[in-house]
Order: structure tokens, then sequence, then C-alpha cells
């Protein structure tokens, strides 16, 4: 079963709120599944990887990362597919992604979703595995980008939390830059299985997410209900 789970929330923005993360773990069915963290979208940053441990090591799991801006101890193909869970960090996503394909991670990625490794992620790390979204990665300015494209459609994270995404949004659904998507607030995860959204959860009340579409000539969006874990 091919599962991805788009993160709003996580212990990298809810330290204090593991919610999110103990949902992803349980997709696994395993007491105790192997999750890796790809940080690469913040240039491996050690103080994102050790934020990581800090609250993995917290859940019942067996935590590890898998860095690129150094040379690898490890063949990365088969330590990727060994894994259960493999949890992708925010940050730069246009420079993740050229990396990813330097590596040939975004095949390996391929092969351990279609494997039925849960792949998850949160912002840089859920904007990834759509056809294209909305994204930060030029500095000065929110723009459209081309990803993976494992699953369909245009994707946003950070809706409630920066004023720029929703018009920004709009803009480019109305100009033809995106097609159809949906936008994330923090706090929310969209959970796929075989390409097809499953469930909408949160972590506490309050953020939703949205579908957005283009319908008689005008951007129109409309929220999700969301379950509260």
């Amino acid at each position: 079963m091919r599962q991805i789970i788009a993160l709003g929330g996580g212990f990298s923005t809810e330290p204090e709120n593991l919610a999110l993360d103990h949902y992803v773990l349980a997709q696994t069915g395993k007491d105790k599944p192997r999750v890796c963290f790809l940080p690469t979208a913040s240039g491996d940053s050690a103080d994102y990887i050790e934020r990581f441990y800090a609250a993995f090591n917290t859940l019942p799991c067996a935590p590890s990362h898998q860095p690129l801006f150094q040379s690898p101890p490890r063949d990365i193909p088969a330590f990727l597919l060994s894994q259960d869970v493999i949890y992708v960090g925010g940050g730069n996503t246009k420079n993740m992604l050229a990396i990813w394909r330097a590596w040939g991670l975004d095949e390996v990625l391929r092969t351990a979703w279609e494997r039925g490794i849960v792949l998850a992620g949160i912002s840089a790390g859920a904007l990834c595995w759509y056809e294209a979204g909305v994204t930060d990665s030029v500095p000065g300015t929110l723009s459209a980008l081309r990803c993976l494209g494992f699953l369909q459609g245009s994707f946003s994270p950070h809706y409630d939390s920066e004023p720029e995404r929703r018009p920004t949004f709009h803009r480019l659904l109305f100009q033809g830059a995106l097609g159809p998507g949906v936008a994330l607030d923090d706090g929310v995860a969209l959970h796929y299985v075989e390409r097809q959204l499953h469930r909408v959860v949160r972590s506490s009340e309050g953020p939703t997410a949205y579908r957005l579409e283009i319908s008689q000539g005008e951007v129109q969006e409309r929220r999700m209900r969301a379950e509260t874990l």
C-alpha cells in the first residue's frame, strides 16, 4: 500500500505536541518502526537533526537520519529502502530537489513509495511529493515550483501563518502557473493512500486544509473537514 503524509506540523513546529508524528508512525502497523529523517532542505542543519532525535527518541520507533552534504557513510539506497518511514524536513525545496536528483534519490524515494514505505514530511518535505506548488525557495518572493509528482495537483504549506501564501496561491492558479490543488494550515496533515486523499487530521482544534480550483473564471477555495487527533 502506497502512503504519503503531507504535514503542516510535527516535531519541528510543535515540539510540545507530537500528535502528527505519532500518527505517521502508526501508519506502518509496527510496534517500533524504523524512521529515517532527511534534512536535505535545511542543508543538513545540525540543530534540526538534534531536534528530530530529541522528539523521536521519545516515540516508539528506531530513529536515524541520512545526510547528503557530507560523504555518506553507507549505501544510501539500501539504507533508505530498509526503513519503515522516510520523514523529510523543511527548508529550501528547490535546492533539496536538485540535490536529490544529483544523488538519484528521486528514484529511490519512488521505489520506497512503491514498496510501501511511508513517505512523510513537513513544509518542503510536504510540497515535494506534489506535481507543483508555492515555494519560498527563491529569496524575497513566493513562486511556483515543479516537484516530484508522486501526488497529483498543486500544494502550499503555511496557509495560515504566512500572510502572502493565500494571495500568491490564488494568483498562480488564476494565471495558470499552477493547477487545482490543496493548502494546509500549520498543524494539519493530509494522508494519501494510493494517491487518493484518505484522511485530513490535525494536532489541535482550529486549523484545517483547503481545496482550490478555478471555477467560472474565479478561484474557488473550500475548507476541508479535519479530524482532531
